[in-house]
């Protein structure tokens, strides 16, 4: 065995990214800011503003998000801290703002971060009424800002509690993020087997050609001063629950007091023959999105699975790779999970971008030349040229180290209750590895990979790590952009049994309900924000709309909000 990591003591870890900051568990305070010139603008009248309205208003020479709820002013920075969607078209309700375009939610009153994705807050500005005048105060450098960091605690040398967490996806920065947040100053060290700071997971099918550093969630100097550190290419090995110690690749051990599994799904790899030729390729990394883009530029690419990861790998290649054709076993792309009308439609979008489509088949054979790809044969006989073929059949979880560690599982996904424990002592899981119970499910028990939802478990999971009791509750939330076309989705549709469309589908302005018995299970839009983000809102405060509301359309649902 490889040395042991004490709980006790702040000894170096080789790949260590982060670093001790302050004696006093505080991060040390930047020196003043200059605030520059003071701003304070007369916006609007108080008796103008309805309750229950926002509003984007000019504050001298920038903008912010003016709302009124309960006989209250707030004013807010009014583009989300995501990609920077133009919150005044979101949705105001229970005191918090969700974002139109991905459903990132916030605080009305204190701009915080509530729910995913995206990790900043919102800049917050003064207000105040005098004479039924509004008044924002605030000064030009902080107008400026477009997000705010809450504030932090960092390690001090006197406490000597581990909170280790093992992945480097988005449930892990959320959790170690959250662990500051709420004031921990213990060490939060972070093991992951990537090379890469966490990054932007969602957008590598997206944007290919990023490189790790670009897609960079928080830089180095980030973990620097809030004390997390970071051990990069650390892959764990096995999990040792009752001595609460990790062992990972290289032989080192690390001890914890509390621990977090986040490692996330891999590609489920074709098992095809000729599989293992060079260009037959998976997306997980930067590194792996790299070559994809630099391989199949000018080239003949084959993708096999209409999952979302592989159709946004065909949107990227068409118009840069010489053909680009799509192996699927259904018969219309994202059939299971967005019907098979709007799955035509999609299909048809790709069609009208020279993209072929080979349906109800599979890969019978990989077959190359000197090691290299060079043709697919499919099922039905058909052999397509190809000098590089993604696969994107789907994801299992990254969890085989952990056969011997006593946790219950589920199909390789560990089992977690409401507050994301599993079946072992201090020894929580988030992200796509969970089974956990989702509340708009009436509880049961699902493992969803989205973005969103793993860094809703990984915040949950940092809270009851403190032991807070904060039992988990987010609606699943999911987007995909291809050729300028986003396409959003909130709740859980697995099983659905019929969809009522509003709108038109080939104008590609529509909204699509998903029903199960007589309920509304997950709702799906394209150019119709923010009705997506609405249905989510209905479906977090515990209530459901029905076949009848889906019917009747959203201006008429919407007012249940």
């Amino acid at each position: 065995m490889g040395s042991l990591v004490s709980k006790r003591g702040s000894a170096e870890i080789a790949g260590n990214q982060g670093g001790t900051n302050s004696s006093e568990g505080v991060a040390k305070p930047l020196p003043p800011p200059d605030v520059g010139k003071p701003i304070e603008v007369k916006v609007c009248k108080a008796s103008d503003m309805q309750d229950g309205e926002m509003r984007e208003v000019d504050v001298g020479g920038g903008k912010a998000l003016l709302i009124k709820e309960d006989g209250e002013f707030s004013a807010l920075g009014h583009k989300c801290t995501h990609y920077g969607a133009p919150l005044v078209k979101g949705v105001l309700c229970n005191g918090r703002v969700r974002c139109p375009w991905h459903g990132a939610c916030f605080s009305a009153k204190t701009g915080d971060i509530e729910d995913f994705p995206g990790l900043d807050s919102l800049p917050k500005y003064e207000v105040t009424v005098e004479n039924d005048n509004v008044v924002v105060k605030t000064n030009k450098k902080v107008l400026e800002k477009s997000k705010r960091i809450k504030e932090m605690s960092c390690h001090s040398p006197d406490v000597d509690t581990v909170y280790l967490i093992v992945g480097g996806g988005g449930a892990a920065i959320s959790c170690a993020e959250t662990l500051r947040q709420e004031g921990f100053k213990g060490r939060v060290v972070m093991a992951t087997k990537e090379p890469h700071l966490p990054y932007d997971r969602p957008k590598l099918s997206k944007a290919l050609d990023s490189s790790g550093e670009a897609l960079a969630l928080r830089d180095k100097n980030f973990f620097s001063v809030y004390d997390i550190e970071v051990l990069t290419e650390k892959e764990a090995t096995s999990l040792d629950c009752p001595s609460k110690v990790v062992t990972f690749a290289d032989g080192q051990t690390i001890a914890y007091d509390k621990l977090l599994i986040a490692t996330g799904g891999k590609p489920r790899p074709c098992t095809s023959p000729g599989s293992d030729l060079q260009n037959v390729c998976l997306l997980r990394s930067p590194t792996d999105g790299n070559y994809i883009s630099q391989q199949g530029r000018g080239k003949n690419v084959v993708i096999v699975g209409t999952s979302f990861i592989g159709m946004e790998v065909a949107a990227y290649f068409a118009g840069k790779a010489s053909s680009v054709s799509v192996v699927g076993v259904s018969s219309t792309p994202f059939a299971r999970v967005l019907g098979e009308q709007v799955g035509s439609v999609l299909r048809k979008m790709h069609e009208d971008k020279g993209v072929k489509f080979y349906m109800n088949s599979g890969v019978t054979e990989f077959k190359g030349i000197d090691g290299k790809l060079k043709e697919v044969v499919l099922q039905s006989g058909e052999t397509l040229p190809a000098d590089l073929c993604v696969v994107g059949i789907g994801v299992t979880p990254n969890t085989e180290f952990l056969s011997n560690s006593g946790i219950e599982m589920t199909r390789g996904a560990l089992e977690v209750d409401k507050m994301m424990r599993t079946s072992q002592e201090d020894v929580f899981a988030a992200g796509d590895i969970a089974h956990f119970p989702l509340p708009m499910a009436e509880g049961e028990k699902v493992t969803i990979g989205h973005w969103q939802l793993a860094c809703a478990h990984g915040r949950c999971a940092a809270l009851n790590m403190l032991g807070q009791g904060v039992e988990f509750n987010s609606v699943p939330f999911f987007w995909t952009m291809q050729y300028g076309k986003s396409l959003r989705y909130a709740g859980h549709g697995a099983g659905f049994e019929d969809v009522v469309i509003e709108g038109s589908l080939d104008d590609m302005q529509f909204v699509v309900y998903y029903i199960k018995g007589d309920s509304v299970v997950a709702v799906a839009s394209m150019n119709r924000d923010p009705v997506v983000a609405q249905a989510a809102e209905i479906m977090l405060s515990g209530r459901s709309l029905s076949r009848e509301d889906a019917q009747a359309g959203a201006d008429s649902w919407k007012t249940q909000l």
